[in-house]
């Protein structure tokens, strides 16, 4: 034994203890637990995958608590936290064992992860750099008490990019977007990727579609790089630029490519099917079948955007902003003008509600939508709708957001929805996403899977 490293360790942990007390107690005891945190398969994984989190080596009946937390990139803590009692054997499997109260309850193998909140309020968990993971601790605590004895502790790696996943910029033209490429040979089914008001890039859930088996472009619109700084207007032949680029990749499947959109890129995504060629297939999440918030121009054409009244704007009892019922009725009168004509559109649509999306009336717009293409002899569409979910529907395992600031509101906004039914949804949703893309763009092995 090597004892003038032993000393040198002793006197480094005693350094320790003495700057950080509180901290080198709870590791201390952590490490000669017994107590272990197992996540299976592995601790590491893409963040749309489900782990199962099992606790050992607890006696016979304890009562412990378990916490998750989770830093982003900016700093935030979002942190949830359950307790449980230990089985005959001082084991908990949380697919199978039930939380006994804390941020959820009953049995949820993954509720510490959709119920993370953000400690600071108003604050949505977002992913800035899909080239690094997010990492969440689970930890084990004894007697009830999170500030108490840490027992256990172990950390998930929940990546972005799975193995081979390409990841390229793209400056074509006036284009400014990321394109995912999966790896193997191509060519793959394409996807076009839009997010809303925010503005920038967000690729998170581009990137883990892409890990799919798709070839995703996740397209920025508007303040992003020397794109413009706002969306005083928007010219629909800068989606068909990207349209374009994305239909002739060598590495794209045609002759289609799908377009995938939330809230305000919805009815973008449905102005696009309705227009411009080569779409096959769209998801509208929570979108609208009106023009919204801005002017949209093609070819010389202005198409208005639908009109509302900030004053049915009301204040929750806790203060935060509802604009549920800000937008005008886009069936009545004058309004009629901002309706996409959808039933030009030679595609495949997937609507997709939140019935309790307090953004607006998506439910609403998305029965209209389907009407009116029946009325034109039409059924190229399905209606999915998500009973207690709220407006910002993610891919799965993604926290539950009630509310957070609205860019163009300049106030922070009620989403909507309730945290398990929302994370329930998410994990259906991912699945149906990729079953319509794959249905309807992957034609050639959809029809050998029929044979």
């Amino acid at each position: 034994m090597n004892f003038g490293v032993v000393k040198g360790t002793v006197r480094l942990c005693i350094l320790k203890t003495m700057l950080f007390p509180r901290h080198c107690l709870s590791t201390a005891a952590a490490c000669h637990s017994p107590v272990r945190v197992r996540l299976l398969p592995s601790p590491k994984c893409l963040f749309d995958e489900p782990v199962q989190v099992k606790v050992e080596g607890l006696s016979p009946n304890q009562e412990v608590v378990l916490r998750a937390k989770l830093t982003d990139e900016k700093g935030e803590l979002f942190q949830s936290s359950a307790a449980y009692r230990a089985d005959g054997i001082g084991e908990i499997d949380l697919s199978r064992s039930p939380a006994l109260g804390g941020s959820f309850s009953g049995t949820n193998p993954m509720g510490l992860f959709w119920t993370l909140s953000a400690k600071n309020a108003h604050k949505k968990l977002v992913k800035r750099d899909v080239r690094t993971p997010f990492l969440v601790d689970i930890e084990v605590y004894s007697d009830g008490d999170t500030e108490g004895q840490l027992l256990a502790k172990e950390t998930n790696e929940r990546g972005f990019l799975a193995e081979g996943v390409q990841r390229l910029p793209v400056r074509e033209g006036r284009v400014r977007a990321t394109l995912f490429l999966p790896p193997g040979r191509g060519p793959f089914p394409g996807v076009l990727d839009m997010y809303g008001t925010g503005g920038g890039l967000p690729e998170y859930r581009a990137s883990l579609l892409a890990s799919r088996g798709f070839a995703v472009l996740a397209l920025a619109y508007y303040s992003y790089l020397d794109l413009p700084k706002d969306m005083r207007e928007l010219e629909l032949e800068y989606f068909e630029e990207a349209v374009s680029f994305l239909r002739t990749h060598p590495q794209v499947k045609g002759p289609g490519i799908g377009v995938l959109a939330i809230s305000k890129s919805g009815d973008l995504a449905l102005s696009m099917a309705s227009f411009l060629p080569g779409i096959s297939a769209t998801i509208s999440i929570n979108g609208c079948n009106a023009n919204t918030l801005f002017p949209l121009r093609y070819k010389g054409t202005v198409f208005p955007p639908l009109s509302f009244k900030t004053s049915r704007l009301f204040l929750t009892k806790s203060g935060i902003a509802n604009i549920r019922d800000t937008l005008n009725n886009p069936t009545e009168g004058e309004n009629r003008q901002s309706l996409i004509p959808i039933e030009q559109a030679q595609c495949r649509f997937l609507f997709v509600v939140a019935e309790d999306d307090q953004n607006w009336k998506s439910p609403f717009y998305a029965e209209e939508a389907a009407k009116r293409l029946r009325e034109h002899g039409k059924e190229n569409c399905e209606v999915v709708v998500y009973p207690g979910a709220g407006h910002y529907l993610e891919p799965p395992y993604f926290p539950h957001c009630p509310s957070s600031l609205h860019l163009l509101v300049g106030l922070p906004v009620v989403w909507g929805g309730e945290p398990r039914s929302h994370g329930e949804a998410q994990v259906d949703l991912w699945g149906r996403i990729q079953a319509f893309f794959i249905k309807h763009l992957d034609v050639e092995s959809t029809s050998k899977a029929r044979l």
